[in-house]
């Protein structure tokens, strides 16, 4: 009689586990069937991409983690994707950084951001090389920065090419919003940009003004020292643009860049033979300063890159949905090249540029003024 107490508490205790194992089964499935059915070569308004971002961990718990790093002007979470796995063998993993819709009409950025998890987390169980790359490597993807900007083009026809933030307009104006890819804390206010607060390219009062600037500022400066490269996407005009936007100055790795840039670039064309030109911004579109792109190569991380997507100027930021599917392939090609070899040098030799070079060569940098022509 008195072992029925222990054979109730051991039968209890396999209930309990059988409970929580049926409702993590009955969580995954939701889950996969969530994310299986997700129309990828479609855009989505921000309240689809949240609840995308769910499922999307919901469904992939041994490779997938989220976190919100920041909010909105308008109070809205600023939400990451971390892919990575498990590896008890490294004793600090390194990272690399992508973000997408800093630019509210830019909407092709979104939707590579979700096409490159969706790629990740379809193809890393039968790929041996990316699962190498993601035991040593965690990848933090943000698919949307300006959710209230790209919440604003959804609003109507009317502002489908809003482009900055929603920030409340300075004194004396009725203009609202920032260029949030001018307000980085990169030898800000000094080329191409604006402060008329009614400009496209209005950097703000100061530089990191902005919380969702200043969101990933903070997030990815406190692992600057472990952040491998940084890939920021935009749209449009088919280039690969690497770091400084300003005339006068040039990354001490430059020649690097390029060719890294170029070989991400022959990559993207194997597939729909699309062109995509590679080299800083004054050379291939414009000056211009205050980019998380040069904040981020500023800092120390040796790689940083913008892409700026399809197309070449027939729809620019319109870009039709029937194109989603090989922009996003095209991109991911490019994207996982340079992921490839930043991975691959970091963990041959371990070398890495130093930060104070960068630093030094920055501050000699002498303002310039100057006229923008299209806005990317």
């Amino acid at each position: 009689m008195e072992k029925k107490p222990l054979q109730f508490w051991k039968l209890g205790l396999s209930l309990l586990i059988l409970s929580s194992v049926l409702e993590t089964s009955s969580r995954l499935v939701e889950g996969l069937e969530s994310t299986g059915s997700y129309d990828y070569t479609k855009y989505h308004p921000m309240d689809e991409i949240y609840k995308w971002m769910e499922d999307v961990e919901r469904a992939n718990p041994e490779l997938i983690s989220s976190a919100v790093y920041g909010n909105t002007t308008e109070g809205r979470d600023i939400t990451l994707l971390k892919l990575g796995l498990k590896n008890s063998a490294v004793s600090e993993k390194k990272v690399i950084w992508m973000d997408c819709g800093i630019h509210a009409r830019e909407w092709i950025a979104p939707a590579f951001c979700q096409w490159f998890v969706k790629e990740i987390a379809n193809s890393y169980k039968t790929d041996k090389k990316l699962q190498q790359i993601l035991q040593n490597v965690d990848v933090y993807v943000t698919p949307v920065i300006n959710v209230d900007g790209y919440e604003f083009t959804w609003s109507n026809e009317t502002n489908r090419l809003w482009r900055k933030s929603r920030s409340a307009p300075p004194a004396g104006s009725d203009c609202y919003g920032v260029d949030l890819n001018r307000n980085f804390k990169a030898n800000w206010g000094t080329v191409g940009v604006s402060f008329d607060s009614c400009s496209n390219t209005y950097c703000g009062t100061s530089a990191g003004s902005e919380p969702e600037a200043t969101a990933v500022m903070d997030f990815v400066g406190s692992m600057a020292n472990k952040t491998l490269c940084f890939l920021t996407i935009h749209s449009a005009g088919q280039l690969i643009l690497l770091p400084y936007g300003h005339p006068e100055i040039s990354a001490p790795n430059y020649d690097e860049l390029v060719s890294v840039g170029e070989a991400a670039a022959a990559e993207m064309k194997k597939l729909h033979g699309m062109d995509y030109t590679v080299g800083t911004s004054p050379q291939i579109l414009y000056p211009n300063s205050g980019s998380s792109r040069d904040w981020a190569r500023l800092i120390g991380i040796p790689f940083s890159y913008t892409f700026e997507l399809r197309d070449k100027g027939e729809f620019s930021h319109l870009l039709p949905e029937d194109q989603i599917q090989p922009a996003c392939e095209e991109a991911f090609a490019g994207a996982l090249s340079i992921i490839t070899y930043v991975h691959d040098k970091a963990f041959n030799s371990g070398a890495l540029p130093d930060a104070a070079v960068a630093l030094t060569i920055w501050s000699t940098v002498m303002a310039v003024s100057l006229n923008t022509g299209v806005l990317v």
